[in-house]
């Protein structure tokens, strides 16, 4: 049977353990595949905050117009033709709790930002949330777990030879 004093000190690893677990926590830092397996999104600090921005595409080249797919839902017309490719979705998420961060997601479906969260499920897995009127609706995106560039990514760099 432990002492009082035996108690003490296991007692005390325990607490340091549990307080330190949140600092220790997954980073959402990587790159992440989209549940529909459409799109590479890059989670990276920016000044302080988290920012996610497409990295890659599934279909770099939009089969009707035979270029880049670009923002065409965007309610800035100037903005529509950009590339979707290299653009931010996910800005100003700041830590709203363990493993959470809340800030602002934009949706290129239909060119609306929306409240969100970014909640870490575990190693490999978050959760994305857009929140319209205080409901939320989210998808998980896995890890992209490979170095290796992707065979799509956005469009072809035309190299000098």
């Amino acid at each position: 049977m432990l002492t009082r004093t035996r108690l003490v000190p296991v007692a005390l690893v325990i607490g340091v353990a549990a307080l330190t677990a949140p600092a220790n926590a997954q980073s959402p830092a990587g790159v992440w595949l989209t549940k529909d397996q459409d799109a590479h999104v890059r989670i990276a600090d920016c000044g302080g905050a988290i920012c996610g921005t497409i990295v890659w595409l599934k279909e770099p080249i939009d089969k009707q117009t035979g270029k880049p797919p670009t923002d065409e839902h965007n309610p800035d017309p100037a903005r529509r033709s950009r590339p979707l490719y290299g653009i931010q979705v996910m800005y100003g998420m700041r830590p709203s709790g363990p493993g959470r961060w809340s800030g602002r997601l934009y949706n290129a479906d239909d060119g609306k930002t929306y409240e969100g969260n970014l909640v870490v499920l575990g190693p490999d897995s978050v959760k994305v949330e857009g929140c319209l009127i205080g409901i939320c609706m989210g998808e998980t995106w896995q890890r992209i777990q490979s170095t290796a560039r992707p065979a799509h990514r956005g469009p072809k760099a035309h190299s000098k030879s």
